[in-house]
C-alpha cells in the first residue's frame, strides 16, 4: 500500500508551465509532484488547455499538447492565458472557446482533480504576479471557493523567487525571466529589513473558511520598481533554429525536436565546437539530418537580435529604476528565472552588462514554488499585531517613567523569537519589580501644515498615547535587593498561539524566576 504525505501543495501556475510541488509536515525537504498524462516532467506542467465544443472534452498538460495538431486547434487549444488573467489592460485577440479566466479556472480544476491520492492536502499556497496582482487575487479568491482545502494562502511571485537564495528581506533585486512566450524584467523591493515587518503570506481561506476579506493577515507585496517586457521568448528561440535549416518551415514535430536540442546546448558541460544532430521534417514530410553545435547556436540567436532586444529593454527597466532613485549599485542580486536564462549566451550578456552584482541562478522553472513552500514554512498561519505592546521603565536621568515597545503594530504572531529585555533597579535597595503593560491606543500624527501653499511637517508632533492594561501587574519578588541602576532582571517576552502576552524571567545569574501569563492581547 502507498505512504500517505500530509503537507502543504505549492502551485505557481505559470504562462508557460506551471509546476507543483509538495512539502510533507514532517520533513524540510519538498517534491515535485508527478501526474501521469499531464506533466511533461517531475512538476512541470505545459500550461495549456484543449476545451472541445460541444463534446466538453478537456485536457491539460502534455494531453492537451498531444492535441495542438488537430483540426480546429485555432478554437479548442488554449495558451498564453495566465498573463491575461485579472490584466484589465491587454486584451485577449484569440478565437479560441474560452477567455482566459475561463482556462485558468477549467485548468485548475483538472488539475486539481488528478493530484495523486497519496498526497494529503492540508494547505495550499498559490503565487500571483505583482502587476496585476488585484485583479488576479479576485480571480483566485472565486476559484478557491470550489476548492476543499481547509488553509489556502497567496504569496507574491517575486518574494517566492528570492526566498532560499540568501536574499535578506530589504533586498532590491532584478529578475530577468525568459520563458516560453516572454521576456520579462523587473527591479523589485522585498518586504521587510531595516527594523520593518518582513514578507508573509495572506490567507484566503483558514479552517474551510473564506477569511480573504476579513483576515488581519494582508499580503506584504514586493514593491515594483521598474518592469519591462516582450512577447518574445523559448518558443520564438526554437522557430529560429527550424528556420534555420529549414526557412518558413514551422511543423509542430520540428519546433519540439528544436526545443530539446536547445535545452542541451544550454548545458554547460557540452563543449562550443561539438556538433549534434537533430533530425526534422521537410515540407514533404521527409525527416532529414541536421548538425547544431553551441557556436551555430549562438549565432542564431545573435542573427535575430535576441541581444540587441535585451539591451533595449534593460536600457528601459534602468532607466525606470533611476527614475524611482535606485541604481545599478543599489542591486543586492540578480535572480534568473525561466528556462531561456539558463542558455550560456544569456548568462554572459547580464554578467557583462551588470559586472558587479551577484547572479542568482536558482532552479529555473520550479524556483518560485518552491520558494512559495518556503515562505510557508510548516506552514504555519499567523496573524497580525493591530496595536504595539510597551512596557513601562523608569528613566533615571530624568527622574521619570517612560513606555518601552515590546512588540509593535503589524508584526506577526505567534512569535517565532522572544523579545528579550533587562530591567535595571530604579531604586535604592530595591526588592520589588512591577510589570506593567500598555497598548498603543493612538499612534503618532504627522501633522500638515502649508505655508505659503506648500506642504510641509509642523515641527512639534502628536505624541502616541499608550494606554495601561487593566489587568493587575506581575510582581516579582527578588531573594535579595538590588542597587540604583544595577542590571537586575532578564525578561523574554512572547505572544503564544492563544494570544497570550507570555513572559520568562532570570535573574543577572541567569536563575529561573518562573514563566507568566501577562494577560490577552484582545
Amino acid at each position: 500500500m502507498e505512504e500517505s504525505l500530509s503537507g502543504t501543495l505549492a502551485i505557481d501556475l505559470g504562462n508557460t508551465n506551471t509546476v507543483v510541488a509538495f512539502q510533507d509536515q514532517k520533513d524540510i525537504n519538498s517534491v515535485l509532484v508527478e501526474i501521469p498524462n499531464i506533466t511533461s516532467s517531475p512538476g512541470v506542467i505545459p500550461s495549456v488547455i484543449w476545451f472541445e465544443e460541444p463534446s466538453k472534452i478537456a485536457k491539460i498538460g502534455i494531453s492537451a499538447l498531444e492535441m495542438r495538431d488537430n483540426s480546429n486547434s485555432d478554437l479548442f487549444f488554449h495558451s498564453n492565458f495566465k498573463r491575461l488573467i485579472g490584466n484589465s489592460i491587454e486584451k485577449n485577440n484569440q478565437k479560441n472557446i474560452l477567455n482566459p479566466n475561463e482556462c485558468g479556472e477549467k485548468f485548475f480544476q483538472i488539475l486539481w482533480a488528478n493530484i495523486p491520492h497519496k498526497y494529503e492536502i492540508k494547505r495550499l499556497v498559490l503565487t500571483a504576479p505583482i502587476d496585476t496582482y488585484k485583479g488576479y487575487r479576485e480571480w483566485l479568491v472565486n476559484l478557491c471557493e470550489d476548492i476543499s482545502v481547509d488553509e489556502i494562502a497567496l504569496v507574491d511571485e517575486p518574494t517566492a523567487a528570492s526566498l532560499g537564495i540568501n536574499i535578506p528581506f530589504g533586498s532590491k533585486i532584478m529578475t530577468l525571466d525568459i520563458g516560453g512566450s516572454t521576456v520579462d524584467m523587473n527591479i523589485v523591493k522585498i518586504e521587510g529589513g531595516e527594523g520593518k515587518s518582513g514578507p508573509i503570506a495572506e490567507l484566503l481561506k483558514f479552517k474551510g473558511n473564506d477569511v480573504s476579506s476579513i483576515s488581519k493577515q494582508k499580503i506584504r507585496c514586493a514593491e515594483i520598481i521598474g518592469k519591462t517586457g516582450s512577447k518574445i521568448g523559448g518558443k520564438d528561440i526554437d522557430q529560429w533554429i527550424v528556420d534555420y535549416f529549414i526557412p518558413g518551415n514551422n511543423n509542430i514535430k520540428n519546433l519540439s525536436k528544436a526545443e530539446k536540442i536547445k535545452c542541451k546546448l544550454s548545458s554547460s558541460v557540452i563543449k562550443y565546437e561539438n556538433k549534434y544532430p537533430i533530425k526534422l521534417f521537410t515540407e514533404q514530410d521527409k525527416e532529414n539530418d541536421f548538425y547544431l553545435s553551441k557556436e551555430i547556436f549562438e549565432k542564431i540567436l545573435i542573427s535575430n537580435n535576441l541581444l540587441k532586444h535585451l539591451n533595449s529593454l534593460l536600457k528601459d527597466l534602468l532607466n525606470q529604476a533611476r527614475g524611482k532613485f535606485c541604481t545599478v549599485e543599489d542591486l543586492n542580486a540578480i535572480v534568473l528565472v525561466g528556462g531561456g536564462t539558463q542558455i550560456p549566451l544569456i548568462k554572459e550578456w547580464i554578467t557583462k552588462k551588470i559586472p558587479k552584482i551577484q547572479i542568482k541562478s536558482p532552479p529555473p522553472i520550479e524556483s518560485i514554488a518552491l520558494g512559495a513552500l518556503a515562505m510557508t514554512p510548516g506552514v504555519k498561519i499567523k496573524d497580525i499585531l493591530n496595536k504595539g505592546l510597551s512596557i513601562r521603565l523608569f528613566n533615571k536621568r530624568e527622574q521619570k517613567h517612560f513606555w518601552h515597545p515590546i512588540f509593535c503594530k503589524g508584526q506577526t504572531w505567534p512569535t517565532e523569537t522572544p523579545f528579550k529585555l533587562i530591567l535595571q533597579a530604579s531604586k535604592k535597595n530595591q526588592k520589588i519589580f512591577e510589570i506593567i503593560i500598555g497598548e498603543t491606543q493612538k499612534e503618532r500624527a504627522y501633522d500638515v501644515i502649508y505655508e505659503n501653499g506648500l506642504p510641509k511637517l509642523s515641527e512639534i508632533q502628536d505624541e502616541e498615547e499608550i494606554i495601561k492594561w487593566d489587568k493587575k501587574p506581575l510582581k516579582i519578588v527578588l531573594k535579595n535587593k538590588s542597587n540604583l541602576g544595577e542590571d537586575t532582571l532578564k525578561l523574554f517576552f512572547k505572544i503564544t498561539k492563544n494570544a497570550d502576552l507570555s513572559v520568562k524571567c532570570f535573574d543577572v545569574n541567569d536563575e529561573f524566576f518562573g514563566e507568566y501569563n501577562l494577560g490577552n492581547i484582545f
